[in-house]
This record gives structure tokens, sequence and C-alpha cells, in this order.
């Protein structure tokens, strides 16, 4: 197992939320490459506290990755993922605080993850997608706009209604370098599991990300979300996701999707369904006219009444879904292999 993570594929994932995190932690068993860019759009919770407070980027989501691939004791653990309970900081995360810490003194917050990387002993590496102060601005079909990643669940439920488009302010923020560089130098790169207008595709309105993707030869693969989403993806099938991708980014940014075939328990659904939610439907056809191959593998499972991606069975199938899709091809010295496509 060791020697295998450590020869394993140089993975870039691209996502935010709760789902790359869970994903990140079945990945590390498999490879120690593993580069996650991290959606800065976030502006609830604690992490908009903080970004109000102190005019830095959102820190959770990045900490929940760092978290997911920290290497460190119980302790520290436990520690990073302690919340406050009461007086002003109530509701907040150490992890969060120490961060927030680390970007005071960093000379940026990219150098603070990076610092913050260390004191955890992190596989791989967590990058923020961009520096800059980005917001989230959702449209509807009914032609309402609300500015705020935390205020688009709020603002959909009201106009019931379609999301149309999502857009960055300031529109033509820069990518962070080595986030690009990740990309290029990727064997397989992976988009999401996650909420898809406000975990997935903030990161593909960040200037010179999906350019990066396009010109790769990696093997790209879209994990699809096992169920729709209060409050964002109400009745939307695969294709719908895929189509809202293509949309803002670009035609063909990949060719595979990873989708569940493990079954959702009848309770379960029924009290998803209460909320408008539902087990998403896998419409081949319609996929494949976009030009992307649904893939379907066993991995979700239920835990305390959710349906979230199993990690270590996400991982594994990614895995071998590159092995079995790519050709390694090896070069001089420990990471000097190409990846070509099977024909």
């Amino acid at each position: 197992m060791e020697k295998r993570r450590t020869r394993g594929p140089r993975v870039a994932v691209i996502g935010g939320g709760h789902g790359l995190s869970n994903m990140l932690r079945g990945l590390k068993r498999y490879t120690e490459n593993i580069s996650a860019i991290v959606t800065v759009a976030d502006d609830g919770g604690g992490s908009g506290m903080l970004r109000q407070d102190l005019g830095m980027p959102p820190p959770g989501d990045i900490r929940n990755c760092l978290e997911a691939l920290a290497n460190t004791e119980p302790l520290m653990s436990e520690l990073m993922h302690y919340r406050f309970t009461e007086g002003s900081l109530a509701g907040q995360s150490f992890g969060n605080l120490f961060l927030a810490a680390l970007n005071g003194i960093s000379p940026s917050f990219d150098a603070a993850v990076s610092r913050m990387s260390q004191v955890l002993a992190i596989t791989g590496r967590v990058l923020p997608v961009t520096t800059a102060d980005v917001q989230l601005e959702a449209e509807f079909e009914n032609g309402a706009s609300v500015i705020g990643e935390s205020k688009i669940f709020y603002c959909k439920k009201k106009e019931d209604c379609r999301i149309t488009k999502v857009r960055l302010i300031p529109e033509h923020s820069r990518a962070l370098p080595e986030a690009v560089e990740a990309i290029r130098e990727a064997d397989m790169i992976i988009l999401g599991p996650g909420s898809l207008y406000t975990s997935i595709i903030p990161n593909l309105l960040v200037d010179g990300i999906v350019e990066a993707i396009l010109q790769s030869d990696a093997l790209k693969v879209y994990v699809a979300n096992v169920m729709t989403q209060e409050g964002e993806t109400e009745g939307y099938t695969a294709s719908d996701h895929i189509a809202a991708i293509f949309q803002h980014s670009a035609p063909g940014l990949f060719d595979l999707c990873l989708t569940n075939s493990s079954p959702v328990p009848p309770d379960v659904a029924a009290r998803y369904a209460q909320e408008g939610a539902e087990p998403l439907r896998y419409d081949a056809g319609r996929c494949a006219a976009l030009g992307v191959e649904l893939v379907s593998r066993p991995i979700a499972t239920v835990e305390n009444g959710y349906v979230r991606h199993q990690s270590e069975n996400l991982a594994r199938e990614l895995i071998q879904l590159h092995a079995e899709r790519s050709v390694r091809i090896a070069g001089e010295g420990k990471d000097s292999y190409r990846i070509e496509r099977k024909a």
C-alpha cells in the first residue's frame, strides 16, 4: 500500500464543501500526489464572520480539506474539529481561527494555508482557487438575482424556479498559479462531488482554470451527486448537472461521469422527498448527446439518515477508473511519467 501511495497518480480535485473533503479522506489511501483546489466564494456561517471581520478569504472549506488530508495525533484532530459553544465565538471552529491567525502572520492567504498544511502534516496539498475577494451572484429563470453564496438557497426557495446562471463578482479573478500548475501536471482531474452552483461551478469561473483543464491530457471525471439538492438542484437529472457545468465553462470539459449504483433505502428517499429532493436520475441518452459517458459504481452509503458518498469506495472506484482508462508510461525519475488515453 505504501509503495502504491508514493507512486500513485497525480490527482487534481476541484470543488468545495463536505463532498470534497469526504472524497479526500479516501483518496489519500491510494496516492500521496493530491492537489485539492477549493472554492473561496463562501460567505456564510463561521467562515463568513471571519471573512467580514478580518477581510480574509473564507477558511471553512479549505480547513475541512486540510483536516481530511491531515496525518496528526488524535488530540490535534479533535482540536481542529472543536467548535466553541458559548460567548461571541459560539459556533466558530478552532480550525478556522487557527487558519485566520496564520493568515495574520503570513504574507498571503495561500502561504497561510501552506503553513497550516505543514502543521497538520497533510498528504498532498490544498490550494485556494484564487486569493481574490470574490462574491457569488445567482440569476433565476424569472429574472430575479441575489448576491451571496449563503443567500442562494433562500432566494431559490422563495422564487421557486431554476437557477439559470451564476457568476463571480468581480468576474475576472485570476486563479492561483499553483492551482493552474496542479491541473496541468495532473494525471486525473476530478470535479466534485458537491453542490453544483455553489461548490463546483464557482471554481470554473476563475480565470485560468477552465483553460488549464481543456489543455490537459489527463483523465477528467465528474463525480455526480447521489441526491438532488434542496434549494439548488431540485428536479435535476445527471444531464442537467452536466449541461450547467458546460454552460459555465466549455462543452466537453470532461467525458466521464461517475454515478452511484447503490440503492437508496425507501424510508430515506421518502424523507428527502419531503424536502423536494430525490435520488439523482441518470439519463444516459441525454448525457451521451453531451459527449459524456456515465459509469455507475456502488459508491454511496447512508449515515445518520443522510445519503453520502462512501469515501473509501469512491476513492477506490476513481483510482480503478484511472487504471482502466489510462496507460502509465514510465520515464526518468520517480515522478517523470505521462498518461495516454487507451485507444
